[in-house]
């Protein structure tokens, strides 16, 4: 009866210098940028949990609605006793709904935010007593090490969400050849991936009425402001998001609302009036698309659901050899 929690913080934890370090470099950088992994202090998690409430924005409560009804079909798929590893488990949602139905042997969840991964998974272990959990704070778009000490008899990577999205095709094929390196012959991944749609439905998913998702873009700097010395005014700043449809990706910006200089860490950084900080991507597949891309990173397409709206596919991923 597992009613703690396993924490695992020797496999490459977060660096207190990585925000400094890539915010010093993506300031300087033309166009500006910085990674989407820093939007998840857990003020940033606990809001990206309130996106996915938000009626725009379908992405949860359509791979949600997938995953109940596909569970028994994943369940004969994976079989049962399968040690289960989350990559970006935030609230662990979406594995509640697999949970009775996998009888997993073990859960580790992983995320960036240590927190709130502490906080999901401690909540996770109180509310299934017979499930062991484990959790490791880790930043896994760098560099996915899992703990030496967790099973990997009979693997389970469960990546849902869209994550993959946040990667460029190629960091996603990098990524997914990064699990087969660590998985054994016949190890899944359960992955789950936005689809193309029209441009209306994208945009109006990540310009929310409510502004939860212009928040939590703005909380970027708020939290820039508050741990890097920085004089950065969130104010002077809006949130932008839209589709790229060459690149097939929505782009989110936090654009200047005025010419300004910003400090940060002893340095001095210009904003034009207009100019933004690129956030984060979100690339849009075909099922086709994101099929060839597993492919090309040794994993053959093995199972695959959808909505009735296209909206959104979960794909069950085999290794192969």
């Amino acid at each position: 009866m597992a009613l703690a929690v396993q924490l695992h913080d020797n496999i490459l934890p977060p660096r207190d210098s990585s925000l400094r370090d890539e915010a010093l470099a993506g300031f300087a950088a033309s166009p500006k940028h910085l990674s989407p992994k820093f939007f998840y202090d857990r003020r940033g998690s606990e809001l990206f949990e309130q996106i996915c409430l938000q009626p725009e924005y379908y992405l949860t409560r359509t791979e949600e609605a997938i995953l109940a009804d596909a569970a028994d079909e994943i369940r004969q798929i994976v079989g049962p006793q399968s040690n289960l590893i989350e990559l970006g488990s935030g609230a662990s949602r979406k594995v509640r709904l697999l949970l009775e139905r996998l009888r997993p042997a073990s859960y580790l969840g992983i995320d960036i935010s240590e927190d709130f991964l502490l906080d999901s998974t401690r909540r996770l272990a109180a509310d299934y007593p017979w499930l062991d959990v484990h959790a490791a704070c880790s930043d896994f778009s760098d560099h996915l090490q899992l703990p030496d000490d967790f099973a990997l008899e009979h693997p389970l990577v469960f990546f849902p969400g869209s994550s993959i999205g946040n990667f460029t095709p190629e960091q996603a094929r990098r990524l997914l050849g990064h699990l087969h390196h660590i998985l054994p012959t016949g190890g899944g991944v359960l992955i789950g991936v936005d689809l193309l749609k029209d441009k209306a439905t994208l945009e109006a998913a990540y310009n929310d009425r409510a502004q939860v998702t212009a928040a939590f873009n703005l909380n970027l700097l708020h939290r820039i402001r508050r741990e890097l010395h920085s004089d950065i005014d969130p104010a002077r700043f809006v949130h932008r998001a839209f589709f790229n449809e060459d690149q097939s990706r929505i782009e989110m910006h936090l654009v200047s609302r005025i010419s300004q200089t910003v400090a940060l860490e002893g340095q001095l950084f210009r904003f034009r009036a207009g100019e933004s900080l690129h956030s984060e991507n979100s690339y849009k597949y075909s099922v086709q698309g994101f099929i060839e891309l597993a492919d090309s990173a040794g994993f053959d397409s093995s199972g695959l659901w959808t909505d009735a709206g296209q909206l959104f596919s979960v794909h069950y991923l085999q290794r192969r050899p």
